[in-house]
């Protein structure tokens, strides 16, 4: 038994070590607060974790007996290894492949944009036109602009293209701007918390509450959701500078109710 639980213990650090160090990574380049949660990546790290700090540790300790031959002991631990490195490698793939790149403010919402949401041939034309912004392997996330093109036709395109499901203009970084240069129309696109889309009504009034506890006006123009592939937030500008102040999430279960989160500009 001691030697059993002594191969788990060790499996289980290896792996601990190996874990933390991917998805540290990773959140702490793109994942960070609202990454994660826009993103909805609870299931991913979910099977992660699973796979790598529950199984492979426990499948070692089954087959780790004090009276096994090394050689076997040493080709099952190695078969276990490999799937815990498959799925290591899935996730981190899944993951990386779905990184936050950029919180685009659009028309009359925010949105976030995802390495995967920008095709090769959306890339190609933004290096073509020398846009401003262009994302890199490297990129970390950033706010920025994405006005629809003054051209009708273009602009016309685009909106049936989005509204039929296919690409929007938050991903085509050729018509990415600075975040600062739109922020006169995001000025007049900004909502009292009971006008914004995607909340309803109780949610709405969730909100409200959380708003009141971190100080935040909520009967101001102060309010717009920001989307992503997980629950919406409400983001909460200063509606003098517009300079972000919060990121308000609705209740998730009784447990957890609506809270406000304080951000930097």
């Amino acid at each position: 038994m001691r030697f059993r639980l002594k191969a788990l213990g060790l499996h289980l650090l290896a792996s601990s070590i190996v874990l933390t160090l991917v998805l540290g990574t990773l959140y702490l380049g793109w994942y960070r607060w609202p990454g994660w949660y826009l993103t909805d990546v609870a299931n991913v790290l979910l099977v992660l974790a699973g796979v790598d700090l529950a199984v492979g540790p426990l499948l070692t300790s089954v087959v780790a007996g004090p009276g096994k031959p090394r050689r076997e002991l040493r080709r099952d631990i190695a078969m276990i290894v490999t799937v815990q490195l498959a799925a290591l490698t899935y996730g981190a793939v899944s993951l990386w492949s779905g990184r936050p790149l950029y919180y685009a403010y659009s028309e009359n919402v925010l949105q976030l944009v995802q390495a995967y949401d920008i095709n090769a041939s959306e890339l190609a034309l933004a290096r073509q036109r020398k846009a401003p912004i262009i994302p890199h392997w490297y990129s970390l996330p950033q706010w920025i602009w994405a006005p629809l093109p003054q051209d009708p036709d273009e602009r016309a395109r685009i909106v049936a293209s989005a509204i039929g499901g296919g690409d929007d203009v938050i991903a085509m970084p050729r018509y990415y701007q600075p975040w600062a240069q739109g922020l006169g129309t995001l000025r007049e696109q900004l909502k009292q918390v009971d006008d914004v889309p995607y909340f309803a009504r109780s949610q709405k009034d969730e909100l409200k509450a959380a708003m009141r506890v971190a100080g935040l006006a909520t009967d101001q123009l102060n309010s717009m959701t920001l989307t992503g592939r997980g629950p919406p937030l409400l983001a909460v500008f200063d509606p003098r500078s517009l300079k972000l102040r919060a990121l308000c999430q609705s209740a998730r279960s009784r447990t957890r109710g609506a809270a406000c989160h304080t951000v930097g500009s």
